[in-house]
């Protein structure tokens, strides 16, 4: 089947790695489904994406209501839209000490993070299977791989993503269905804005954070070749080997120093 007659579902999509994924989708002639709460900026974005000749159809949902998850699946079920393609990119985190932070703003973290790719894969992983074909992309994070001091229920959510996409990866793989997670480092994208992260020694060093684009570049390709993962950038790579073979007693504690805020210097 050729891609214009496929669609990708990617949520997260009208800003940073969701965005530039949208975007490699829209180039390669792929239909897509754009999803992200803001209305405004989701019509901004198919307009945008419509202009490569591609069907682009934006959903405005909060894909932290479980309801609305759900609701998404309803949706597109309802519309007859086939997804070939299906990248849980939406995911927030929150920072502060866990003692500290709100949490009912953490309880949102896990239904999107967690309960919500599994809402959307569970639906469009048994509409793959009938088709005998299909490819999703879960968007983990070096997060997945290091205990995170100062944003301990993010790591913990990607932590799960992860296990998660290796795990159903092995049980889909004899259905003609991959499965890949992306994992980047620290990237810049409004994730650390809306995490209050911004006094933080990791985002104030900004020659630290990767570009959107090349984080998202490095995940299509993966995708597209049926990788189990890819770690983006090589200093990220460095990290995750050395956190292999380091303590996690030790790794916490070099987050810890690389998380807290900029004044305790």
């Amino acid at each position: 089947m050729e891609n214009n007659q496929k669609y990708a579902l990617v949520t997260g999509a009208t800003s940073g790695i969701g965005l530039e994924l949208a975007r490699l989708f829209a180039k390669d002639q792929f239909n897509l489904i754009i999803v992200a709460r803001n209305r405004q900026e989701l019509d901004q974005t198919a307009q945008e994406l419509s202009e490569t000749g591609i069907d682009v159809i934006p959903i405005a949902c909060d894909l932290s209501k479980m309801d609305e998850a759900q609701g998404l699946c309803n949706d597109i079920e309802q519309r007859g839209l086939p997804v070939h393609v299906l990248v849980n990119d939406a995911g927030q985190g929150l920072y502060g000490l866990f003692k500290d932070t709100e949490l009912a703003r953490e309880l949102d973290i896990v239904h999107l993070n967690v309960c919500a790719t599994i809402i959307l894969t569970k639906h469009f992983v048994k509409k793959m299977v009938e088709r005998k074909e299909g490819r999703i992309l879960n968007l983990a994070s070096i997060a997945s791989r290091t205990p995170g001091p100062w944003q301990s229920v993010y790591h913990g959510t990607k932590a799960f993503v992860l296990s998660f996409s290796e795990a159903i990866r092995e049980e889909l793989k004899e259905h003609n269905i991959t499965v890949t997670a992306l994992l980047p480092g620290p990237t810049n994208t409004d994730f650390f804005n809306k995490a209050e992260m911004q006094d933080s020694k990791i985002v104030q060093d900004e020659s630290s954070l990767s570009n959107p684009a090349g984080v998202a570049k490095d995940g299509y390709e993966a995708l597209m070749s049926g990788d189990d993962q890819v770690v983006s950038g090589f200093k990220n790579k460095m990290m995750m080997l050395m956190a292999s073979i380091t303590p996690d007693s030790s790794v916490a504690r070099m987050m810890a120093g690389m998380q807290e805020p900029a004044e305790k210097q």
